[in-house]
C-alpha cells in the first residue's frame, strides 16, 4: 500500500509513528510543512521536517515533542552572553548540528529536498520525507499589539507570543510563487491512500495545500483522502489551533474543520468519540464520517487511530 501523509510537526510526527505500527509493510511518503521554517543565527531551521525526522528516527525529546533528547544548551547560553538573540527560540547543542549541516549543503547549491534526504540517511525514519517545496516559504501572522498592527513570523507568534494576541490573518509568504518539491506530485499521483493527520489545518496542512499544484493533485488523485480531526470537544488537542482557525473564519469544532477542507478534497473524516454528535453534520457536507477515539495517549492508541483511518479509506473505496 502506498500512503501519502501531509504532516506538520508534533501531531503529524506522532501520528506517523502510529501509522508505521499499524501498516508496517506500507510504502509511506510524508509531505512535510516548511512554512514554519526560519533563519536563526545564520542557519536554516526546519522545525516540522526535523520533528518528523527525530520522532521516527528515535532522537526526539519525548516530553516536549520537539528538539533532541538529552539536549544541552551551552551554545544558546553563550550567544545570550554576547547579547545575540532571539532568546525566545531555544536551539539545543545537538540540534545546532543539524541546522549547520543543512545550511552548509544549501549554500553549496543542494536543494532542500536533497538536503532532507541526506539528513534522513542518518536517522532512517522509515518513511520518505519530502519538503512540500524547495522554494522559500514562510508563514507570517498579522497581529495587533499595543495598538500597532504588524506582521510577525509564525514562530514569533507561536513561541514568543504564545498566540496571546488575536491573529488577524495568516499568510504563507512565497507560497503562490513556489513549486512542489521533486517527487511530491508523483507521490500523490501514485498513492493508494492520502491522509491528513491531526496537524494544524491552517499553518501545517493548510500551508502545504497553499503550494500551487498540491491541492489539485490531491483532488485529482482518484483515491480515498481521509482526515483526522485535530479538534476534540471544541478545543485543539494541543497547541493553539483555535487562534489561527479564527483568523481564517473557521470555528474550532471538528465539523467546521472538515467543512474547511471541503468535500472536494476530503472523502472521509474521523472525529473523536466525544464529538459523535458532529457525524451527521459532516456527512451532510458530503464527507463520510466516523467517531472513534482520537487521543494519541500512547503508541497503541495512535496505531488504532491509523487503522481506523485506513479502514475508512477502504469503506470509501468500496
Amino acid at each position: 500500500m502506498r500512503i501519502v501523509v501531509l504532516a506538520g510537526g508534533i501531531g503529524g510526527a506522532r501520528f506517523l509513528r502510529g501509522l508505521k505500527a499499524a501498516a508496517p509493510d506500507a510504502d509511506i511518503t510524508v509531505i512535510g510543512n516548511t512554512g514554519d521554517d526560519i533563519h536563526l543565527f545564520g542557519l536554516k531551521v526546519c522545525p516540522d521536517l526535523d520533528t518528523v525526522m527525530y520522532t521516527l528516527g528515535g532522537g526526539i525529546n519525548e516530553e516536549q515533542g520537539w528538539g533532541r533528547a538529552d539536549e544541552t544548551f551551552r551554545v544558546k547560553e553563550e550567544l545570550a552572553a554576547y547579547g545575540v538573540g532571539p532568546e525566545w527560540f531555544g536551539l539545543g547543542d545537538r540540534d545546532f548540528a543539524t541546522h549547520i549541516v543543512r545550511t552548509q549543503m544549501l549554500a553549496a547549491g543542494f536543494p532542500l529536498s536533497a538536503v532532507t534526504e541526506a539528513l534522513c540517511a542518518r536517522w532512517q525514519p522509515g518513511v520518505r520525507l519530502l519538503p512540500m517545496s524547495d522554494d522559500r516559504i514562510e508563514t507570517h501572522v498579522a497581529i495587533e499589539e499595543d495598538g500597532e498592527q504588524r506582521a510577525v513570523h509564525f514562530q514569533e507568534y507561536w513561541v514568543r507570543l504564545r498566540a496571546s494576541v488575536d491573529a488577524r490573518a495568516v499568510v504563507p509568504v512565497g507560497a503562490e510563487q513556489a513549486k512542489p518539491a521533486p517527487g511530491v506530485l508523483e507521490a500523490l499521483g501514485e498513492a493508494d491512500v492520502i491522509l491528513f493527520p491531526p496537524s494544524n489545518p491552517v499553518v501545517s496542512v493548510g500551508t502545504i495545500l497553499a503550494v500551487p499544484g498540491i491541492r489539485e493533485a490531491i483532488a485529482d488523485a482518484g483515491v480515498p483522502v481521509i482526515g483526522l480531526s485535530p479538534i476534540v470537544g471544541d478545543a485543539p488537542v494541543r497547541g493553539m489551533a483555535d487562534k489561527v482557525l479564527a483568523a481564517v473564519g473557521v470555528e474550532s469544532t471538528a465539523a467546521a474543520v472538515a467543512r474547511h477542507y471541503g468535500s472536494g478534497l476530503l472523502d472521509g473524516w474521523l472525529v473523536d468519540s466525544v464529538d459523535a454528535g458532529a457525524v451527521a453534520e459532516v456527512e451532510a457536507a458530503g464527507i463520510r464520517c466516523r467517531a472513534v477515539p482520537l487521543m494519541m495517549t500512547d503508541l497503541d492508541a495512535t496505531a488504532a487511530m491509523a487503522r481506523e483511518a485506513l479502514a475508512l479509506a477502504e469503506e470509501v473505496r468500496a
